[in-house]
């Protein structure tokens, strides 16, 4: 296929070498790389304002759970998208108050931007599929229960129509961004399903897998 498009597919791979030297180290993450993704974001998307609002380091321990205690976060196994067409809205208003109903006069995006931290990614790669083959009965809002709120999440049902695809022997200067919501209804790309998934032809001395997700809101002007 030609290369993917955010706007098409709903996931579009970058090129971008960051200046991080460990991912690991919280605060080199927060003063290093949430700089670069803002303005690799808004460079890709042509968005008038980015807002990182979390993110996640995974470092596969196999035969873990994911949230298991005292373990790093583990690959997320199921297909899902992270934000709904409910959830998507509620995130500005959770962030930004009494500037939320401005900013959502115009149109808003949740963008995740995914890459490895080594490579190349053979152990649990990221898959997504393409928007345009996922109906709208397909998503089904599955509620995220926290201690202090309650988040909206996308199950997706088996569709032979699905089609997927994914970054063989991904490298650490390779970035998917990964549509999660976007508030335009105009035939573009609204929600890009997504998963890890067991790779049968990857060596079974392979790396385990260690990669960097950062989930932003990215605002374009009414």
């Amino acid at each position: 296929m030609p290369e993917a498009a955010l706007d098409r597919e709903g996931f579009e791979l970058l090129r971008h070498t960051s200046a991080v030297q460990n991912f690991y180290d919280e605060d080199e993450v927060l003063k290093q790389y949430y700089p670069e993704a803002e303005r690799l974001i808004a460079e890709a998307t042509g968005a008038s304002r980015v807002f990182i609002f979390d993110h996640t380091v995974r470092r596969r321990v196999h035969g873990a759970d994911d949230r298991a205690a005292g373990l790093p976060r583990q690959p997320a196994t199921r297909v899902h998208v992270d934000h709904t067409a409910k959830s998507g809205p509620q995130r500005v208003r959770d962030f930004f108050g009494d500037e939320a109903e401005a900013l959502l006069r115009g149109r808003v995006q949740v963008i995740n931007l995914w890459r490895p931290i080594r490579g190349p990614l053979r152990d649990a790669p990221l898959a997504v599929c393409d928007a345009r083959s996922v109906a709208p009965r397909d998503l089904v809002p599955s509620d995220l229960v926290y201690q202090n709120r309650v988040g909206e999440t996308y199950a997706v049902t088996f569709n032979p129509a699905h089609q997927w695809f994914y970054v063989p022997d991904m490298q650490p200067n390779e970035a998917l961004l990964l549509k999660c919501f976007d508030s335009a209804t105009d035939g573009r790309a609204r929600f890009a399903p997504h998963t890890a998934f067991e790779d049968p032809t990857a060596p079974a001395d392979v790396l385990p897998r260690e990669s960097i997700e950062l989930r932003t809101l990215v605002f374009h002007p009414a």
